[in-house]
């Protein structure tokens, strides 16, 4: 997949660009109404003999938008977003630098340097896209900005488990800490990725060495507490218990931010500077503040047996 980082205005020549069937939308979290979006976008490139492309908008438009805002977490920062759309085997993968200019180009002018300027042929869009300054553009007027210039699909609304699937309900399952119901949602379990760092070592004085992942301030984090995890280290996945939390049994939590720790089962390798994946399960519990180490260890060894059970289930 190629990728193109583009502002406004843009300066690429449509003579130079090939014919394009083109998926349009923000994409956070690439769900299943995304990847239908894409599956589309693909299908009708095959039956028309076009290129595929994806366009989609960083930074988050609220950040420009909201003054108040001053970064978004995302279910899918954006080189997350760019290998999950190359995994879809998209040719073309146009990524628009979302600029307070930018917000402000009228509907026509976005089809006409955007859509139109690209050579697009085709545009594919879920039912309630929109475009264009204040979003005064949408599927209904596509027609009369197309100029006659391309045709368009409407992806229409898709449900599951009787609720839309969007990005908005998959953000309250995270933040709710309900990561066991958002596979059917997603088509896979919630990931964070992040470097492994040293930490104060606590776990390996405690019996359960931990590796502790630096938590990337862009990605959406469900709330404090313990989960059952895979982590993909090198090439494979291993089974672990992660805590993510403020450690309240040793420290001030209302002075410390959230740390990410996963104890990996029968795993001993010094992983220090490596990059990982997290796979977040279920979660076991809330964080706790213990009486002393006794009754933590005793608690951690219940989430690590809560755990294993989960994974042979």
């Amino acid at each position: 997949m190629e990728v193109f980082k583009i502002g406004h205005p843009h300066q690429l020549n449509r003579s130079k660009l090939l014919p394009m069937a083109m998926g349009l939308g923000y994409f956070d979290g690439i769900h299943i109404g995304h990847q239908q979006v894409i599956h589309e976008t693909k299908k009708i490139a095959k039956e028309k003999g076009l290129k595929s492309a994806v366009m989609t908008f960083d930074p988050h438009p609220s950040v420009v938008l909201r003054k108040s805002i001053q970064h978004v977490e995302y279910i899918t920062p954006l080189e997350d977003k760019i290998t999950l759309i190359s995994d879809l085997e998209i040719d073309y993968l146009f990524v628009v630098h979302f600029t307070n200019d930018f917000s402000q180009l009228l509907p026509q002018e976005f089809i006409d340097e955007f859509i139109i300027g690209l050579n697009v042929h085709h545009v594919i869009a879920g039912f309630d896209y929109t475009y264009g300054r204040l979003g005064k553009g949408t599927m209904e007027t596509l027609k009369f900005h197309s100029r006659s210039q391309f045709d368009y699909t409407i992806v229409p609304e898709l449900q599951m488990n009787g609720h839309k699937v969007s990005s908005t309900h998959i953000r309250s399952l995270i933040k709710e800490g309900k990561t066991e119901q958002l596979k059917p949602f997603l088509g896979r379990f919630y990931q964070t990725s992040g470097e492994v760092i040293h930490g104060d070592k606590r776990g390996r004085t405690l019996g359960f060495p931990t590796a502790n992942i630096d938590t990337v301030k862009e990605y959406l984090f469900p709330p404090l507490g313990v989960y059952a995890v895979r982590i993909f280290i090198d090439g494979n996945w291993h089974n672990g218990v992660c805590n993510i939390g403020k450690k309240p049994t040793f420290y001030d939590a209302t002075k410390r931010k959230p740390s990410v720790e996963v104890h990996i089962f029968d795993f001993n390798r010094e992983i220090y500077g490596q990059y990982v994946k997290i796979e977040w399960h279920i979660r076991i519990r809330s964080e706790v503040k213990f009486a002393g180490i006794q009754e933590l260890i005793s608690q951690i060894e219940k989430d690590k047996q809560n755990a294993l059970v989960y994974f042979k289930k």
